[in-house]
This record gives structure tokens, sequence and C-alpha cells, in this order.
């Protein structure tokens, strides 16, 4: 089967940025109070439902994964970077980390405690984000959590360039309500919804708001 040429830009241009992308990300989470409190309240839902394994897909340099840990969960990361995944093993080799695609993700059925996606379904394409659900509802468990964190808008962004080097990136902007419904479709029931303004990083504004959901696997796909 060829492959969606989004998945392979995707790649590839992770790939070319890794090393910009962890100076760009550097140690943005520790200015971010309100994403740290939707991943403690992610964590304290995993935890407190008897824990489990749990899996950060588009873990990059494994940043989120290492938050996660600290916060007492049991994580795996996967990334459809390899060289995505070679700094995120060097980084934290106490973690796990593998490639993959978020669309066939190599995990059983029912197994997981909890998923992570922290600003990677912003590079699939609106008709494949039903798809990617699908498979989130197929890997959580009954009552498995999902964390979701995405850019919100109306209209994609296009990137061929980042500091200089050739990268081609499609930035899926979306509505939280419109988000919450494909969950919803899915399977996954949204149980809490943060939206918040553009603040500073990296010398300059967020061009766009951002939005935080938890949702929980409910039962079977209608």
């Amino acid at each position: 089967m060829i492959e969606p040429a989004f998945l392979t830009d995707t790649r590839t241009s992770y790939d070319t940025i890794v090393d910009f992308y962890v100076e760009y990300v550097g140690d943005e989470l520790a200015a971010r109070p309100l994403d740290r409190a939707m991943l403690a309240a992610f964590a304290e839902l995993v935890r407190s439902g008897g824990g489990g394994p749990v899996l950060d897909v588009g873990c990059g340099p494994g940043r989120i994964s290492r938050h996660l840990r600290d916060l007492g969960l049991d994580v795996a990361g996967l990334d459809l970077s390899p060289q995505m995944v070679a700094r995120a093993r060097r980084d934290h080799p106490d973690l796990r980390f593998t490639e993959g695609s978020m669309l066939e993700l190599p995990t059983a059925d029912g197994t997981l405690a909890g998923l992570v996606a922290w600003y990677s379904v912003i590079h699939l394409p609106d008709d494949r984000l039903p798809e990617a659900f699908a498979e989130f509802h197929r890997v959580l468990a009954p009552g498995g959590h999902l964390l979701l964190a995405f850019q919100v808008g109306d209209e994609p962004v296009h990137r061929t360039d980042a500091s200089g080097l050739p990268v081609s990136l499609t930035f899926h902007r979306r509505r939280p309500e419109a988000v919450a419904e494909l969950l919803r479709a899915a399977g996954l029931a949204v149980h809490a919804e943060l939206r918040r303004e553009p603040e500073p990083h990296a010398g300059r504004l967020e061009p766009t708001p951002q939005a935080y959901l938890l949702a929980r696997r409910v039962g079977d796909r209608p």
C-alpha cells in the first residue's frame, strides 16, 4: 500500500528539524501552568482508575512522556519520525519509545489505561481524524482516559520553512466543539475542556488559542 503523502511529509519534516524542535520547545512546559494542570488531571484520573500503561502518541523527543513518568505513570512513547524516536531514546533512556503511526497503533485492543495526543493530531487531514479516534478507542480499555491538545482555528496553515530548514508541514487548526463531536462519535465521551488564549513563546506570541480535551472510553463504537 502506498503511504499517504501527509505521513511521508510529516515524517521527513520532523526528521529534518529534530535539533531545532528540541531547542524550540525547550522548557516550554515549565512556563505553562494550565498545560501542566491538564496533564496532572489526566495522570490523576489514570491513577485513580487503578493505573496501567499509557501511550504518548506523537511523542517527539519525549518531553511529555518524561513529564507523565514524573507524575507516576507507566508511559511509553510513539512517533512517526525515526530521528525523533532516536532523540527521545537518547534523552530518556529509562523510557520506551517506538516508531509508528497513530493510524495503525502497534498496541493490542483494550490494553491502555490512558492515551495522550499532545499536538500530534494537528498534522492529520480532517478526513483521517475519525480513523485516528477509532484507533484511540480500540486501544483504550473501557473507562480509559484520553487527553488531546491542539490549536484552535478554522483554516489549515502550511509551512515550508522552519528556521531555514526545508519542511512540508500542514497544521490543522480546529474548533473544540467539532473535535469533541468526532470523539463522541468514536465512543469517547468528553468530560472536560480547557481553552486558553495565546501566550508568549520563543520571543513571540502564539498565533492561535490552544485547546485541551479530556475524554473517556465509554463503550463500543455506535
